[in-house]
């Protein structure tokens, strides 16, 4: 066979195909979708741009922290004055945080029930799994942004079907709750300090609900956990009053930590390590630690500051052995003791220093001495 003869039959021979592997299949989602995406540990959540988003006829924009784990991300949806969204369905859970505007939502169910109610600024709801909705700009003048938090990447990388995820008619009846749920009321479920749950699909107003007290994270804190829509999303509510600050922990990423009043800061570090990277955030500011990653949480506002903080697996549906171990456990429990929490007495010298300077820089009194702190 000639030289020839051999080049001409490699050349009728087909190109050999790339491997599939090393597939994302939410990430190749996203990127039909058209829309801007994020990639930061932290960020906030008013100066990220949006564009037009042709599945929800809103403009919208994925925000993908550093932390946000394998399970969840969220979306950011801009409402035009007057505009609402396309009607939804999708077998993911969503939790949703109003940042600015007032609307509402109206969400419908394949019996014909329908459940409408008006959100304004630090409003959160859940949407109850697969049914459809709509969120509706209630202002004339003004825009809405919404950000939510979903299950959307776990599904889509188990199912990778999307039809099967956005056009699914099946009914989850015991997901919807009892109908009060849909006007901010809901159950108080009791618990041991720091598991304290409110049942409900809404809330009004999150920087105003009452949250308990949580002296094992120290500083004389507060916090709220929420079961919404029956779901698996992990949601609650955490208060630090003036002057104080957190005990240092770590758990598994995804936790989603979106400031809802005050200022401050919070530093984030791995075992070991002797530079520690610090976030300043204020309303609007979201950040995520990664995996068994360190971090701290300090008030420096002459107000509380309060978040609220979105993963996936809750108190009620851990989900991951990981999540259960921290959330039964290990959160609660000294590094010194095999749990994830380091007490004051162990932390690093110049974390307290580092807060003393800047309550002097803000001209606010340090206050962790009531709380066990120095």
């Amino acid at each position: 066979m000639t030289n020839a003869e051999t080049t001409a039959e490699t050349a009728a021979e087909p190109a050999a195909e790339t491997p599939k592997v090393g597939i994302d299949t939410y990430l190749e989602w996203v990127k039909k979708e058209n829309i801007p995406v994020i990639d930061a540990i932290a960020v906030d959540l008013f100066s990220v741009e949006t564009k037009p988003w042709a599945r929800t006829d809103v403009n919208g924009a994925a925000v993908h922290l550093a932390g946000r784990g394998d399970f969840v991300s969220m979306f950011l949806f801009d409402i035009a004055p007057g505009r609402a969204t396309s009607p939804q369905r999708h077998l993911y859970e969503e939790v949703i945080f109003a940042l600015a505007g007032r609307g509402n939502t109206v969400i419908e169910f394949e019996d014909g029930r329908k459940h409408s109610f008006e959100w304004g600024p630090k409003s959160i709801f859940a949407i109850p799994l697969n049914a459809k909705y709509r969120i509706f700009n209630g202002s004339g003048a003004e825009s809405a942004r919404l950000v939510s938090t979903t299950s959307l990447p776990i599904m889509m990388n188990l199912l990778r079907n999307e039809d099967f995820i956005f056009k699914n008619d099946w009914t989850f009846d015991e997901r919807t709750g009892k109908e009060k749920y849909f006007t901010g009321d809901g159950d108080f479920v009791p618990g041991r300090p720091g598991t304290f749950m409110w049942e409900t699909n809404f809330i009004a107003d999150s920087g105003a609900i009452e949250l308990k007290n949580w002296g094992e994270r120290g500083g004389g804190g507060t916090t709220l956990k929420f079961a919404l829509a029956d779901g698996t999303m992990n949601a609650h509510i955490s208060e630090m009053p003036v002057g104080t600050y957190k005990k240092a922990h770590r758990h598994p990423a995804d936790f989603h930590v979106l400031t809802i009043d005050g200022q401050g800061y919070s530093l984030l570090w791995y075992e070991g390590d002797t530079d520690y990277q610090r976030v300043d955030w204020k309303y609007g500011t979201v950040l995520a630690p990664l995996d068994d990653m360190f971090h701290q949480h300090f008030n420096g506002s002459a107000k509380p500051a309060r978040y609220f903080a979105t993963a996936l697996g809750s108190f009620r549906f851990p989900f991951t052995e990981g999540k259960r171990k921290a959330l039964f456990g290990n959160l609660f429990k000294s590094v010194k003791e095999g749990g994830d929490q380091i007490e004051y007495e162990d932390q690093a010298p110049h974390v307290h220093q580092m807060f003393v300077d800047e309550m002097k820089k803000n001209g606010i009194e340090l206050k962790m001495k009531e709380f066990g702190g120095k």
